[in-house]
């Protein structure tokens, strides 16, 4: 069945095409699986609240008539300015209109949130961009520039809310620079979602060619109810499509966790247990809860354009299990540092258990894409990252997190990351163990080996499940690279950090290349300390359990000054002058560089699931979420990698010219 929605009808109605509701979740309350809901051009100030789930057979489908004609909205737009003092002008809002959630009471606060709790999870937009929240009105009024905003001219615009309880009213000042806001269009955020089911379970719906825009979403740590202005809330098999998601206060789509009121924001709220044994907590008790891959997860999200939110682009502890995130164009994530804390990336999942996450365009993230925990037999492929750097110009805030095209953290692999072109400074935070670099344009430093992990266990799972099969702490290494190019095209020098949770630094390498793994053991090394003619030995042995674990590196080119591992096999290295440049035009980006006229005919061999063996941890092969073996003979336009191998992610040296832009989101 076709149920018809149309904003601008004149009345309500029933649902027909002749007689199209007026408002998206009168359809949302009805529609059982197959039915298909169509939503003419318009604008919806509403929260949808999917009631019935579809089947795997039998999907409930939300279609815009016109891709990203209709637009669903969590504000509402203020007409009622005064002006109250040079470029600054006060509304008043009564708190009935926020019903029992008002975002100008409710602060971005939470489990692993590390900057100062002093930001609403409300906000003010003129012309669909946000302002920034002043502390005071005199500082509304001064419209100062923020030092840590990468970008300053835009931060002069401020906002800033107080209470007046007597009238039970919410108070907004905003400096509009000699904007009309009455005249132009002026948004105040006030509903939590857009588009998410209020109960579990509301699976297999498909959204597709909307809007979903301003949102005032909380901060959605691992162990906490994840909300975001629109996903599946713990259930399976969603598929977003073809959406622009934007202006989100904390996260765009969540496909996170559900809300278990014994463990959320558990280290916040009661202090006793560590913030990482919660974490654990969470995983066990979601087990309890269904956390299943019958149940949870195999989500798509595909051909969306998301940008300009202040958390993350996509986020998830757990229910994003068994998805593909893919065609996705995620940008300007975090560009505003007002929030700080360990949740923030343009991809930031949790769990990421045989997600695989391909043909994504990343860039001026805080961070690209952040595998924290159980990043088992995920994928990351055919991705282009860059600029997810903080700009030179900024100041670091405080509580802010660090820079990097990808972030992999205290995870036991199998963690795959092949034909990707990294290009940010820093390409991989390395705090983890059994990852393989395969096939990748690496210009940036790989950081944090042997680090950032402390004596946090963390779970491993059964292959392709979620099931528990261990725990154990990060021993680093069970590494391998293969056929990777290494450019030194960021200057070498050791980087200062600020410390995201107290006020130390840190200072990390920029040095490009696999010469931090020196120290580690190669297999051969590591598998002689183990004399199987004899009895085992626990005692002899304790030492060696708890050392490094073996890596490999083969086929690699390090250009530029990028330095090898000491034991690399059948490597390049040059020292002549290479470029390594990124140009945009129209749209399509096209890589400048002269790596292959160095290369010559430098090649290196087919690289297999055999090659890469086992993670140690879990046991489980380097392969695809079926089981089946994976042959890196495809590259990353898809094309054929032949007999003769290229090291880096074109399987040809004439694929350099070509649009390196893949993503089919708009």
């Amino acid at each position: 069945m076709k149920i018809y929605v149309n904003v601008n009808a004149g009345h309500d109605g029933n649902g027909t095409e002749q007689m199209p509701f007026r408002h998206i979740n009168d359809a949302a309350k009805i529609a059982q699986p197959g039915d298909e809901v169509w939503v003419t051009p318009g604008v919806y100030r509403e929260y949808v609240d999917p009631v019935h789930a579809g089947r795997e057979d039998a999907r409930i489908t939300y279609r815009s008539v016109e891709p990203l004609g209709a637009v669903i909205t969590g504000a509402e737009r203020i007409q009622s300015w005064v002006p109250y003092k040079e470029n600054v002008w006060v509304c008043r809002v009564a708190n009935s209109l926020f019903g029992n959630y008002n975002p100008y009471t409710t602060m971005v606060y939470g489990d692993w949130y590390f900057a100062k709790a002093d930001k609403h999870t409300g906000c003010v937009y003129l012309n669909n961009r946000a302002l920034y929240e002043a502390g005071s009105v005199e500082e509304c009024i001064k419209a100062e520039v923020y030092e840590c905003s990468w970008v300053p001219e835009e931060s002069t615009y401020k906002w800033y809310t107080e209470q007046d309880q007597e009238k039970d009213e919410t108070v907004i000042y905003a400096n509009f620079h000699g904007a009309d806001p009455n005249e132009e269009n002026v948004e105040i955020n006030v509903r939590r979602e857009c588009f998410m089911p209020s109960k579990t379970g509301v699976g297999y719906i498909t959204v597709s060619g909307f809007v979903v825009t301003k949102a005032a979403t909380t901060w959605a740590p691992p162990a906490a109810y994840q909300d975001g202005m629109i996903g599946p809330h713990w259930s399976k098999g969603w598929i977003i499509e073809d959406c622009e998601i934007s202006n989100s206060k904390c996260a765009g789509i969540s496909l996170g966790k559900y809300y278990d009121p014994e463990n959320d924001h558990y280290f916040t709220n009661k202090y006793v247990k560590s913030p990482t044994q919660m974490e654990r907590d969470a995983v066990c008790r979601g087990q309890y809860h269904g956390w299943l891959k019958e149940k949870v997860g195999s989500h798509i999200i595909r051909r969306n354009n998301i940008h300009h939110c202040e958390q993350g682009g996509i986020i998830g502890r757990m229910g994003g299990v068994f998805s593909i995130i893919e065609d996705n164009h995620i940008h300007h994530i975090n560009n505003m540092m007002e929030l700080g804390g360990a949740e923030i990336a343009g991809i930031k999942m949790h769990a990421a258990i045989d997600v695989i996450m391909r043909r994504n365009h990343i860039h001026h993230c805080t961070m690209g894409i952040w595998c924290d925990w159980e990043a088992q037999g995920t994928r990351l492929s055919q991705n282009l990252l860059h600029d997810n750097q903080r700009p030179a110009f900024a100041k670091q805030l405080k509580g802010g997190m660090m820079c990097q095209d990808i972030f992999v953290e205290v995870g036991h692999g199998p963690t795959l990351i092949d034909n990707n072109i990294l290009l940010s400074d820093a390409s991989l935070r390395f705090a983890t163990q059994g990852v393989a670099m395969v096939h990748n344009l690496i210009c940036g430093a790989l950081t944090c080996v042997g680090e950032g992990t402390s004596w946090r266990y963390t779970p491993y799972h059964m292959p392709h499940r979620t099931e528990v099969m261990g725990f154990m702490t990060i021993l680093h290494g069970d590494d391998r690279f293969y056929n990777n190019i290494f450019v030194q095209k960021w200057p070498s020098e050791d980087f200062i950090t600020m410390h995201d949770s107290d006020d130390g630094f840190d200072s990390e390498n920029r040095k490009v290349g696999t010469w931090m793994f020196d120290e580690y053991p190669t297999y051969d090394e590591w598998i002689s300390q183990f004399d199987f003619t004899k009895p085992a030995d626990m005692k002899k042995l304790e030492s060696v359990h708890f050392d490094h674990l073996p890596v490999w590196s083969e086929g690699n080119v390090y250009l530029n000054g990028a330095k090898a591992w000491k034991h690399e096999k059948n490597g390049f290295v040059s020292s002549e002058n290479v470029k390594v440049e990124l140009t945009e035009k129209d749209g399509k980006y096209f890589l400048d560089t002269n790596i292959y006229e160095i290369l010559e005919d430098f090649s290196g061999r087919m690289i297999n699931t055999e090659v890469l063996g086992k993670a140690f941890e879990p046991e489980e092969f380097f392969e695809n979420p079926d089981g089946t073996p994976i042959t890196f003979d495809t590259d990353y336009f898809g094309g054929h990698r032949g007999a003769k191998v290229i090291p880096g992610p074109f399987a040809e040296k004439e694929d350099v010219g070509k649009n390196v832009n893949i993503c089919t989101a708009f």
